[in-house]
């Protein structure tokens, strides 16, 4: 059983490990914040907020506290910390496991245009509508600021910082949110396309169905590959399993 386990936190998966494994006894956990967010949401066990400096870092702090097992439950377009993740537990020798929730998929009625970037979906969204509800959280907005001919309704959980597109409507929100919720947004903004990026998960899905039962068409942004050699447990059972431990 690992004494002391470092989440690299920020997703509700991360925050439902730590709260069940703060509560077995001779267990020490630690998350890790990356601090983009100001308020973020309670966390059972210590709390850690900032970079560690790269790989090299990260392994220092897995020496320094005697971390004995890393879980990283990042969101899934984390792609740095996680590839500083995985050479640091290389480098210390301590066991990791990466907690990443399924990708959506679409299903009957969808219509989606999958991109594999940000960029690639500016370019993509003058063809496909021109009132757009950009909910892709409020990093990489500067993607689309040259979009001048386009109106956005953009949702973050903070303002984002500029550059932005120079027609922009700021919804500031954090997610669960429902269905009847999500289109009545959609409608009220008479939204034409809605991008996001494949985070996964129920908590900001509801928008996917309230576009399918609109008819309204979807770019998504899949996600960037996992690190090579590099595998995902879908759940916070995964992760127990990995780390010897029962589930609750």
């Amino acid at each position: 059983m690992p004494a002391h386990v470092l989440i690299l936190g920020g997703t509700t998966e991360a925050r439902r490990l730590a709260t069940g494994l703060a509560a077995r006894p001779g267990i020490r956990v630690t998350t890790s914040l990356a601090g983009r967010v100001a308020r973020p949401g309670a966390v059972a066990g210590e709390v850690r907020i900032g970079g560690f400096g790269g790989a090299e870092g990260l392994a220092d702090w897995l020496r320094t506290h005697q971390v004995d097992a890393l879980v990283d439950a990042t969101h899934p377009f984390a792609e740095a910390i996680t590839a500083h993740a995985a050479h640091a537990a290389a480098a210390t020798g301590v066991p990791a496991v990466v907690l990443r929730r399924p990708g959506w998929r679409p299903g009957p009625g969808d219509r989606w245009h999958d991109v594999p970037s940000l960029a690639e979906a500016a370019e993509t969204l003058p063809a496909v509508g021109h009132r757009v509800f950009l909910s892709t959280g409020r990093l990489g907005l500067a993607t689309f600021a040259h979009l001048t001919d386009l109106h956005f309704v953009v949702r973050s959980v903070e303002p984002p910082e500029p550059p932005l597109p120079p027609h922009t409507e700021l919804v500031l929100a954090r997610g669960p949110f429902t269905v009847a919720a999500e289109t009545e947004l959609l409608r009220t903004h008479r939204i034409e396309v809605l991008v996001t990026k494949d985070s996964g998960g129920e908590a900001t899905a509801a928008k996917l169905t309230a576009a399918r039962e609109l008819g309204l068409p979807v770019v998504v942004v899949r996600r960037p590959p996992l690190p090579p050699g590099v595998t995902a447990v879908p759940d916070v059972a995964g992760v127990l399993e990995r780390l010897g431990l029962s589930p609750a």
